[in-house]
């Protein structure tokens, strides 16, 4: 994927592009050693959402092309007996030369659609009170990156609530003296009114009338303003 990113030519993704290229992974997380006892193995969690947000980023930094996306797929599952509810949510992306970062969107390993709120409210029980973009979360610099967004669900029945994200301690990181992008953050608003900060790896039960609110990152800059 990033190699395609750096060919500016229009070419097929495909295994083909990795024939010149050898890699080198020693044994660890991203090269894993897993036994011939099940038991023993360690356990996978999200690589295919989490893990490719945030190697794509590095590997990108690594050219010093593009500053950081939002790094995580803000991945919100819920629930109960009768049904069950997953879904990716956009972000940030990050700036890099000559542009600025892209607002509200899936980007790199992201390869879903959001679902439309009415066809969410239509189908669950579910009330979508705000899907807005979360103006000011990009970082700053000669080119800005994309702004997150914000999310705000109310339940109408109880509901069993998974979060599992990244990048809720520190932002996406700047390139070239660009600024980096807000962190996200989750809580929930109980419907007697009770604040609760959600962590980033979550699980929780919920009333009806509770309330979820989710602000996705927001991409880094890219370049200094004071350099330009």
């Amino acid at each position: 994927y990033v190699l395609r990113l750096l060919l500016d030519e229009p070419i097929p993704l495909n295994d083909g592009l990795m024939e010149p290229v050898e890699l080198i992974l020693p044994p660890g997380m991203l090269n894993p050693v897993f036994d011939d006892n099940p038991e023993l193995c360690p356990a996978i969690v999200g690589g295919n959402v989490e893990i490719s947000q945030r190697l794509t980023d590095t590997i990108l930094k690594a050219f010093g092309i593009v500053a950081a996306s939002q790094g995580t797929m803000n991945n919100t599952l819920f629930g109960n007996d009768k049904f069950a509810y997953y879904e990716t949510v956009c972000g940030g992306c990050g700036a890099g030369e000559g542009f600025n970062g892209a607002s509200a969107v899936h980007h790199h390993m992201t390869n879903t659609r959001i679902t439309d709120p009415e066809i969410m409210e239509h189908r669950y029980p579910v009330r979508m009170e705000e899907f807005s973009i979360r103006r000011g979360s990009g970082g700053k610099g000669k080119w800005k990156g994309g702004d997150g967004v914000r999310r705000v669900m109310t339940f109408l029945e109880a509901v069993n609530l998974s979060v599992l994200t990244q990048r809720r301690r520190s932002g996406p990181y700047g390139l070239h003296g660009g600024e980096a992008g807000r962190p996200g953050r989750q809580q929930l608003t109980r419907n007697k009114g009770e604040q609760v900060e959600l962590g980033s790896v979550h699980n929780i039960n919920l009333d009806a009338g509770d309330r979820f609110i989710m602000e996705t990152p927001g991409g880094g800059g890219y370049g200094d303003d004071d350099e330009y």
